[in-house]
């Protein structure tokens, strides 16, 4: 049983090119659940049924697993029998009667533009790793690129003469994205006055960002620099790299940008996960008329 799950993690790969994060996000779900069918003595994919689904994800409930955890598990769940049938392991799909729990709708996170102003502020430019950390905030609030987008930039990605980057995103679906002015400066900048003393041990690295030691910065690395940028900041919120994402879009749509295009800036394949900030802008309107009308 376990060759088709290593058959399905390939095929997940070459045919679907998903990125290496969401195939090992199926490949935990998927493993997790063929351990719950070994428990359960089961030896064939053609014995499960949807009772046995049933049992298998009260188990996830009763492991006090939050819903969202449960519908991501539902949704490998059922891309893997499908596979299964597709690929005549079994003749039917356990999951074809099985509803994913509706999601709590989680309003993101987000900085006011004066907040974003301090933050990125906040690094000493008198040091080239003070001008490096400048940069990165200025890139990511001028982009909304994702932490692994940010690091996996390369100085061929640049493109600032026509201000413009191009980043891999999810899926290996490549996109171009406009600079502003502020971070084509910032990273001309860091180019000419920071990074050649960063690479001083590392002179070929072709990463855009790079750490003390000359070498490509990780995500690990991001998260760790912010937090101190915001302690620095003095700003009493859980800030993470994400955060200057949904800061990036929600100031795009305050500001009359279409839906349409702040989805294909952030890369999103479905305009209903771009929606979600339709709900921040609004509720910072009704935040706004509380505040400021009398008779609210």
């Amino acid at each position: 049983m376990e060759e088709q799950i290593t058959d399905y993690l390939h095929y997940l790969q070459i045919e679907r090119g998903l990125s290496l994060n969401t195939r090992k996000s199926y490949e935990r779900d998927l493993h997790k659940y063929f351990t719950f069918l070994q428990e359960q003595k089961i030896t064939s994919w053609q014995e499960i049924d949807r009772y046995i689904i049933m049992e298998y994800l009260q188990t996830l409930h009763n492991e006090n697993n939050s819903s969202a955890t449960v519908i991501r598990m539902i949704s490998s769940l059922r891309g893997f029998h499908q596979f299964l049938r597709q690929e005549q392991k079994t003749d039917h799909d356990p999951m074809q009667h099985i509803d994913s729990p509706k999601k709590a709708q989680k309003l993101p996170s987000t900085l006011s533009v004066e907040e974003v102003t301090t933050l990125i502020e906040t690094p000493d430019t008198t040091k080239p790793l003070g001008i490096r950390n400048r940069t990165i905030l200025e890139v990511m609030y001028a982009t909304g690129l994702r932490v692994s987008e940010l690091v996996d930039l390369k100085l061929g990605d640049l493109h600032l003469s026509m201000g413009l980057l191009q980043t891999i995103g999810k899926g290996d679906k490549e996109r171009i994205i406009p600079l502003g002015d502020y971070a084509i400066q910032w990273i001309e900048t860091y180019l000419e006055d920071a990074r050649p003393f960063l690479l001083k041990s590392n002179p070929s690295e072709q990463h855009l960002f790079v750490n003390h030691h000359g070498h490509s910065l990780s995500r690990q690395g991001v998260w760790k620099n912010l937090k101190q940028i915001v302690r620095e900041a003095g700003i009493n919120k859980t800030i993470t790299p994400h955060t200057l994402r949904h800061s990036f879009a929600t100031h795009l749509l305050e500001n009359g940008a279409d839906l349409r295009i702040v989805q294909e800036l952030l890369g999103h394949a479905d305009i209903s996960t771009t929606q979600i900030y339709t709900h921040i802008t609004k509720q910072r309107m009704a935040d706004v008329y509380k505040q400021h009308f009398p008779r609210a």
